[in-house]
């Protein structure tokens, strides 16, 4: 069977999670390898691979490899959908087979056409003196990202203590609607039924 191709950024987030869990639960990491549906070969080869880029005979993305009817598809498409962000275009344009092209490809070509920036004409505040949480469960931040298993997508939304950045829940969907986000939102608050913390998305 022919290998799929998974990017690197993917394939390093599978190995985190699974780090992560596997050091909370005690479980073989076999276990968890099994429930992503990923081959024990393929997933020893991400974990020596972990942080590397691809380095074989597929695709890598590059700015000159973006072909020109592959741009104006790129901004044509955001243009659609001008409030989504450069890495979920990427994921849309792929289900859609309207262009195979990575993340950092759309941000390269959408940074050029100077469509990056539309929405964001306000000053930056970083570094003016953002105070963040002093203690666990006060600011839990909510992460929606994808996984690409084998050629298909799923929704990866996890949870996370703002304090000591540790996984507080997660869950894999096929779809990552409202109403998904909510239901998994209160699993967290019934595993922690005493805490009141605020929750922002990033």
């Amino acid at each position: 069977m022919k290998e799929c191709w998974v990017p690197p950024d993917i394939r390093d987030q599978v190995m985190d999670y699974t780090r992560a869990w596997q050091k909370k639960t005690d479980l073989d990491a076999k276990l968890f390898i099994d429930w992503l549906g990923i081959g024990k070969s393929k997933y020893f080869d991400w974990k020596h691979r972990y942080g590397q880029v691809n380095e074989h005979n597929r695709w890598i993305p590059r700015d000159h490899w973006v072909e020109e009817w592959e741009r104006d598809a790129i901004i044509r498409f955001h243009q659609e959908y001008p409030l989504e962000g450069y890495r979920r275009l990427a994921f849309m344009m792929l289900d859609r087979d309207i262009v195979a092209v990575s993340p950092s490809s759309v941000y390269r070509v959408l940074s050029k056409a100077g469509l990056l920036h539309k929405w964001n004409k306000n000053k930056s505040l970083k570094g003016t003196g953002f105070v963040g949480p002093t203690a666990a469960h006060e600011h839990w931040h909510l992460d929606i990202s994808h996984l690409n298993i084998c050629g298909t997508f799923y929704y990866l939304c996890s949870i996370l203590d703002g304090y000591s950045r540790s996984i507080l829940h997660w869950e894999i969907r096929e779809s990552m609607r409202t109403m998904d986000v909510e239901v998994i939102l209160q699993r967290a608050r019934e595993k922690y039924s005493n805490e009141r913390p605020s929750v922002t998305s990033s």
